[in-house]
């Protein structure tokens, strides 16, 4: 029997039923306190290896640079579903100075993507405390397997220096580093990413997209770059809307998505999307959702892009549901089609290893999941993994959580 079938009825009436409704999150965030836990140990690199674009060959590293440290990642893309950005940005989490390089622009070929970066991007790395050096691509080759598209695109890598220099002497903050960056930078690379590409079409014989989306996305930028972050702004709660309306297929959710709109300590807004919530009387969960179909576990890339969620809710210094205060709890949530009953980071270890050898867990598989269990501890949110065949899980899970957790 199941525990939810053990509670009382007026303690069943206590959730919250939001499906259906659209429902409005407001928090504020002041400061940024997160231990990461599992962090990839990074190589380090110096100058020359990001000169001669070595230093590409992993997604993030660390350079030692002008008596500097810099734990740097780096977007394949400026959308984020491509190659887990934010597994690649939580790898250098654990280190002082954090940079990500991310293209303005990426375009594959008329006949392939094209991608532009946005406001939200941004705005989460400030929120993150990573500063952005926005780059250009400056080399491409065709793509042997599909003539029409472009492949092994490379930064321009002098350019890179040129921003590492400035950053090294820089004393501000990361947020202040990526308005600068947006407001007096974007243009030139902007016009970069333009004249670059064509150089690129040229050598390799491959039409990309138009130059007219590029220069339409340049002519808004000449006009105010003030014009361009609302634009981009409007375009980030666009893109909110857009997700709250999708479910994504590493996603395996149960009660409804929300919209919640974050305020810095310094009266900035910025727009994002929950996967799932879930209102227990005045308990509410906010939930990031990772699904596997063909492993008992999702993987390790997809569980680092919901800890970079996890490092915003649980810094939350408040949260408002339709303007009235609620107790949070952050949760990172994770389903599989392959395992039966479920466990959570306040499971005894009787408990634990029950469900590990009731799931046939490897050894490899139980040491990352219990490196998840310590991460979850230590920030003081919720994580669990359960049978995503029996939604009626979740509930019975969230309540015992509460109930061991006083």
């Amino acid at each position: 029997m199941l525990l939810s079938e053990l509670i009382p009825s007026w303690l069943n009436k206590r959730f919250v039923n939001m499906r259906g409704n659209s429902l409005k999150i407001d928090a504020k965030i002041e400061n940024l306190k997160y231990e990461s836990n599992l962090c990839q140990q990074l190589k380090n690199f110096g100058i020359d290896d990001l000169l001669s674009g070595v230093t590409f060959s992993k997604a993030a590293f660390l350079l030692s640079y002008k008596n500097n440290t810099f734990a740097i990642s780096h977007w394949v893309s400026p959308k984020r579903t491509r190659s887990y950005p934010y597994a690649r940005v939580y790898d250098t989490m654990n280190t002082r100075t954090r940079i990500t390089i991310i293209p303005f622009l990426k375009d594959e070929g008329k006949d392939g993507d094209r991608d532009f970066i946005q406001w939200d991007t941004v705005s989460l790395m400030s929120l993150l405390g990573v500063y952005v050096i926005l780059g250009y691509y400056k080399n491409a080759k065709k793509n042997s397997t599909y003539s029409h598209k472009i492949t092994d695109q490379e930064f321009d890598y002098d350019y890179l220096k040129d921003r590492l220099d400035e950053l090294s002497q820089y004393k501000l903050d990361a947020l202040h580093w990526n308005l600068n960056e947006l407001n007096k930078n974007l243009l030139n690379v902007a016009e970069l990413s333009k004249l670059h590409y064509q150089n690129i079409s040229k050598n390799t014989g491959v039409v990309l997209h138009g130059e007219k989306g590029v220069s339409d996305r340049v002519k808004v930028i000449r006009e105010s770059v003030a014009k361009f972050q609302s634009n981009s702004r409007d375009l980030a709660v666009s893109a909110q809307n857009r997700e709250y309306q999708t479910t994504q297929p590493k996603e395996s959710v149960i009660e409804d998505k929300a919209t919640i709109t974050i305020k810095n300590y310094l009266g900035g807004f910025y727009y994002f999307t929950i996967d799932e919530v879930l209102l227990y009387g005045k308990e509410l969960f906010l939930m990031e959702k990772k699904h596997s179909s063909g492993a008992p576990i999702p993987s390790i890339a997809d569980i680092k892009d919901g800890l970079v969620k996890m490092m915003l809710y649980t810094n939350f210094s408040e949260v408002l549901v339709s303007g009235k205060p609620y107790s949070h709890h952050s949760t990172l949530g994770l389903t599989s089609e392959n395992i039966q009953g479920y466990c959570h980071n306040l499971s005894t270890d009787p408990e634990l290893n029950s469900f590990f050898s009731n799931n046939a867990f490897s050894k490899k598989a139980i040491i990352a999941f219990m490196d998840l269990i310590t991460e979850a501890t230590k920030n003081n949110f919720l994580v669990f993994l359960m049978d995503s065949r029996t939604p009626e899980l979740q509930k019975e899970i969230v309540v015992e959580y509460l109930k061991r957790k006083k």
